[in-house]
């Protein structure tokens, strides 16, 4: 795979259409148990983490609007 190709096909993306592409990769990750050797807390934060996502998948935030808010704009 070509990633440098594949990253400006990406970059193309509107940014929505990009957030939920990483979302996408991060449940095959979880998928495959790559942190298999979590503790029962990082678990269970994990988990309570995912259940609020699923729970409410529009309450997010874009990084325009996280920069803007550490910045105190």
């Amino acid at each position: 795979m070509d990633i440098t190709a594949t990253l400006k096909e990406i970059t193309a993306l509107s940014v929505s259409d990009r957030i939920r592409l990483v979302q996408a990769i991060w449940d095959t990750i979880a998928d495959e148990q790559v942190y298999s050797n979590l503790i029962t807390s990082q678990q269970q934060e994990l988990d309570r983490r995912i259940a609020d996502y699923e729970a409410n998948p529009d309450d997010v935030l874009t990084w325009e609007e996280i920069k803007a808010s550490i910045k105190g704009l």
